[in-house]
């Protein structure tokens, strides 16, 4: 039986569980080709899997590659060929957070494909800041692409899946659990070399994003913050992260010139 097959029909079998799939992968076990193909019907939306072409080679090189990813939007956004960022943060900003989200975000979506979580704080100011300064963002998901996390994100999902990129590991119908976030964090790092976080809280997603980035050799670059915040950022700088203070540190930091001047002297 076709392998693509296959891997979507684990893939629904088990809720996406990577786990789970890789055993009955490594087990050999046959299914017959009627069940198969019933249980494909279940799917409505796109998908690619790992032997697909247009499946990202950068991706394929992290810590569990996902099997299967379903998607809506634009899955050129996935091509290596393209600059990518991952942005991630804190679910509770401050202030002060959003606002260098926003600055460094609007002067990088021209340059590079926005990647984050579609979660609330940093994530969502990341992907709003490269939609309404014409970039291109990518949201990966931590549950099925027939559910929303937060009823407050539904617009912004709507419009990230009608014009640009979502992807999840996960089927349809498989519902947001906490289990699925931190597991859905090394496609952010998996699929980009560099990630900036803004503002970040002491053991969340965030660090677990940024030690995936780190372990990969890829450039983790953290914005400063007051000693007496609950911050990730200077711990991870004080570690060997890149400190940032301007979008031109991005740039400098990911061997990316832009085509255009974008900073003032």
């Amino acid at each position: 039986m076709e392998a693509r097959k296959i891997l979507a029909f684990l893939s629904l079998k088990y809720d996406g569980d990577w786990n789970r799939i890789y055993d009955d992968i490594s087990a050999r076990k046959e299914y017959e080709e009627k069940e198969v193909e019933e249980a494909l019907k279940k799917i409505k939306s796109n998908y690619i899997v790992f032997s697909d072409p247009e499946y990202p080679e950068s991706l394929r090189q992290c810590c569990k590659p996902p099997f299967v990813l379903f998607y809506a939007g634009d899955i050129s956004l996935l091509s290596d060929t393209h600059n990518k960022l991952a942005v991630v943060g804190t679910r509770d900003p401050s202030e002060y957070g959003l606002r260098v989200t926003n600055d460094f975000v609007s002067k990088l979506a021209k340059d590079f494909v926005i990647i984050s979580g579609l979660a609330l704080g940093i994530d969502s100011a990341a992907h709003k800041a490269c939609i309404e300064n014409g970039g291109k963002t990518i949201a990966v998901l931590g549950h099925g692409l027939n559910k929303y996390y937060l009823d407050i994100n539904k617009d912004l999902f709507e419009i990230i899946k009608e014009k640009h990129l979502i992807i999840t590991e996960y089927p349809d119908d498989v519902p947001p659990e906490p289990k699925n976030f931190p597991v859905r964090n090394r496609i952010i790092a998996g699929l980009c070399d560099n990630v900036l976080i803004p503002e970040g809280r002491k053991r969340s997603g965030t660090q677990v994003t940024a030690h995936l980035m780190a372990r990969k050799g890829g450039n983790v670059c953290c914005v400063p913050t007051r000693i007496d915040e609950d911050s990730i950022c200077n711990s991870l700088i004080a570690s060997g992260a890149y400190l940032v203070e301007c979008p031109e540190d991005i740039y400098l930091i990911a061997n990316v010139v832009s085509p255009k001047p974008i900073f003032e002297s």
